[in-house]
């Protein structure tokens, strides 16, 4: 989920140009506030998932359907997410799908969290939409601008967290644990700064949404754009509910 973000090489003018030559009879555009609209919609599905796996687990009806549920939406989210990515058109039916799947995903995670320290998902919650509105401020008021070199900046330091994650991985097949995931302050700290990259993803992700306005790219683009700030979301509730977890064991 996280590997994926909206400084994706696929998001950029190149994706717009493509969009544009394979709906030369398209006379419907993207709009702002049809992005916005979209993404309500994803945010709503994303809900209504977590809700589902969230009272399964809470209410202990099945601990192996929940599981399921889990790593199926893990999955069906990893397959919908890369089929939006290289595929924009699809993203109309693609980006439900994924909001549905990440949302079983993250209902049943969240639920977990919840059962270790009271209350981390409510605070992560709230942390996530309050880090995503400052960001919004910052855009529309153009106390933060995106040039082409902080754009790049983020996508280098989303590329290497990207990186990281992988080796991560990969090193914990051959030891059980990691000091990505103990309470140490390295660990803390590691944890902040990739919380403040995934924090400026949601710039990158404004300026996209409002250059394919500007660009007047087709309608579907609406999806793709509001797909991209899913992505993020994902990622920056993901990343607050880990460091909220590590805090609270120190």
């Amino acid at each position: 989920m996280s590997l994926f973000s909206s400084s994706s090489p696929a998001l950029n003018d190149k994706v717009f140009e493509a969009a544009r030559n394979a709906s030369l009879t398209d006379y419907s555009v993207m709009t702002v506030r049809g992005a916005i609209h979209k993404t309500l919609l994803l945010l709503l599905l994303a809900v209504l998932g977590a809700s589902y796996t969230w009272q399964m687990y809470v209410n202990a009806v099945n601990p192996n359907a929940v599981t399921f549920y889990m790593v199926g939406g893990l999955i069906g989210g990893l397959v919908f997410s890369l089929i939006a990515i290289f595929s924009p058109r699809r993203s109309v039916w693609a980006a439900p799908l994924y909001a549905v799947c990440e949302g079983l995903c993250l209902g049943a995670l969240s639920a977990m969290f919840n059962a270790q320290t009271n209350g981390i998902v409510l605070q992560a919650v709230g942390l996530t939409f309050g880090v995503l509105f400052l960001m919004l401020v910052l855009y529309r008021t153009g106390a933060i601008k995106v040039t082409n070199k902080l754009r790049s900046g983020i996508i280098i330091a989303t590329g290497a967290i990207a990186l990281f994650y992988l080796a991560t991985w990969i090193a914990s097949i051959f030891t059980p644990a990691t000091f990505l995931h103990d309470a140490s302050p390295l660990s803390i700290g590691i944890s902040v700064f990739i919380v403040v990259i995934a924090a400026l993803n949601f710039l990158v992700d404004f300026d996209f949404i409002d250059r394919g306005a500007q660009m007047a790219a087709p309608k579907y683009m609406e999806w793709y754009g509001a797909f991209a700030l899913m992505l993020t979301l994902v990622w920056l509730y993901l990343e607050m509910l880990r460091l909220l977890s590590k805090v609270s064991r120190r």
